[in-house]
């Protein structure tokens, strides 16, 4: 778990996001893994990896090559040293839903979904 990505930092904030792994492509590792929403990366961040921070971005249809997402929560990972930023570029999104979406990756992680500051 990356404890230097702060919900209260994140939550609500419009991010400019690049999408390395659009909608319907494959993991480059692991060909198994098809996206089932678009990922990419948030430019100018940091994560504990020493790559940027990765986001997933729901509420499109369409696969993406950039966007500017609405950071709607973080997928905190425990058995992992970096966690993912939700996006968001439309709908209502809840826990269960969240899950939902990202459990074609997440499901090979002990995750949770973090969506309101304390």
């Amino acid at each position: 778990m990356d404890a230097s990505l702060v919900l209260r930092d994140w939550l609500g904030r419009e991010v400019d996001v690049v999408i390395d792994r659009p909608l319907g492509s494959t993991h480059p590792r692991e060909p198994d893994i098809r996206y089932t929403v678009n990922y990419g990366f948030v430019p100018g961040t940091v994560a504990p990896d020493g790559h940027e921070v990765d986001i997933y971005v729901l509420g499109s249809d369409e696969p993406l090559e950039r966007c500017r997402a609405r950071v709607i929560a973080i997928i905190r990972r425990r058995d992992d040293v970096e966690d993912k930023l939700v996006g968001s570029v439309g709908g209502r999104w809840d826990r269960e839903g969240i899950l939902k979406e990202t459990a074609f990756q997440e499901q090979y992680f002990d995750s949770w979904v973090e969506m309101e500051v304390e």
